[in-house]
């Protein structure tokens, strides 16, 4: 025989709060069971009772009266933590996995996949994916397999220059205007040699891999830093006399009472003997060059990522004429509503990430 129950004691208010859970219409289940259970159970009635009332088994009855003892009301309507499965990779294997895949590869290839490393180590390729995943190793794919390429300047005066540029975003000189400039060259006026197919629900645009190749073009573009507006136009070739035939252009274009900064890259034609007789015969324009292998640092590049994402990567043009057409037509709209791209990083924060990378670079960690 079991011994006789104690009854469970319980406020007024207490009652009333169970009460209304358990009339709820909205409550689940199986809270309602254990709400039910502990009523019952205020009401003195004994724990076979309870449990032969309710269709359970004596032990549940048990367990959620010590859990309403031990949590009060949160113990009912939150389930205890579980245990969960056994781990069934060592410490030791898993330290293997990984020390594979960061210091290993495979004979014959160049990186480990899922399939080749986990029979290396003889465990289950979904095993090796929760390591790779636990430990950040590539998370979002099933293969270690993305490169991504970087460059360090090697410039001597690279922090000079880096303060230089930055300081012209993020605090730009009065009665001046600040242009980051650059040429995007061998812009491909591309055909698609079958017509394209549309995009519908669930199939994205389609595309011929093969094209016609109707010449090329080259981009000269001045993004104004503080206003966003591009003075943008096409020509044949990138050689000196052409970049000077835009900056007669620029000459043109802006107020003669301002000064003019110009940001440059370290092209050739940018230090050419006639660009610099011309300089010396205009000296309201000061050049600040970008340091060698830091193009990342002229914002103008952020302009040609996004011409090229939005009307050029995807475009279909019959003729030379009709892509400059495009070209010229997309900086004509972007200019009626125009938006600067900001600048936010401090030269001091890219400053320590360079000098960061090139102290991985010598210890190779």
């Amino acid at each position: 025989m079991w011994e006789a129950a104690q009854r469970l004691r319980l406020s007024k208010k207490e009652r009333e709060l169970l009460e209304s859970f358990a009339r709820a219409g909205s409550t689940p289940q199986k809270i309602v069971l254990r709400l039910r259970i502990v009523l019952r159970s205020a009401d003195g009635i004994a724990n076979h009772r309870v449990a032969r009332e309710f269709r359970t088994s004596r032990p549940t009855v048990l367990r959620w009266r010590r859990r309403f003892e031990q949590a009060g009301l949160e113990g009912l309507l939150q389930d205890a933590p579980r245990p969960g499965r056994k781990r069934r990779l060592t410490r030791e294997k898993e330290e293997a996995i990984v020390n594979a895949t960061l210091y290993s590869k495979p004979t014959g290839a160049t990186h480990w996949s899922v399939r080749t490393l986990a029979r290396a180590q003889r465990v289950s390729p979904t095993a090796v994916y929760r390591v790779w995943r636990a430990h950040r190793l590539q998370p979002h794919r099933l293969q270690p397999h993305r490169v991504k390429s970087f460059k360090l300047s090697s410039d001597p005066k690279f922090f000079h220059k880096l303060q230089d540029i930055v300081g012209l975003y993020l605090n730009p000189p009065e009665k001046a205007l600040v242009l980051s400039v650059d040429e995007k060259s061998q812009i491909q006026a591309l055909d698609r040699t079958q017509p394209i197919l549309p995009l519908r629900p669930g199939i994205p645009e389609r595309q011929t891999h093969d094209y016609t190749r109707h010449g090329t073009t080259t981009l000269f573009a001045a993004l104004n830093v503080l206003s966003g507006e591009v003075l943008g136009d096409g020509m044949p070739r990138h050689r000196h006399q052409e970049f000077l035939r835009f900056l007669r252009r620029i000459e043109r274009s802006t107020p003669r009472r301002l000064a003019v900064h110009l940001i440059l890259d370290n092209y050739g034609t940018h230090t050419h003997p006639a660009v610099e007789a011309w300089f010396r015969t205009h000296p309201r324009y000061h050049r600040h060059f970008t340091p060698t292998g830091a193009s990342w640092l002229n914002l103008v590049e952020r302009f040609f990522a996004e011409i090229t994402d939005k009307r050029i990567r995807r475009g279909t043009f019959c003729s030379l004429g009709e892509l400059v057409r495009a070209i010229r037509d997309y900086i004509r709209r972007r200019n009626h509503r125009p938006r600067p791209f900001v600048w936010t990083a401090s030269a001091r924060s890219i400053a320590r990430k360079v000098r960061h990378c090139n102290e991985v670079l010598e210890t190779g960690d």
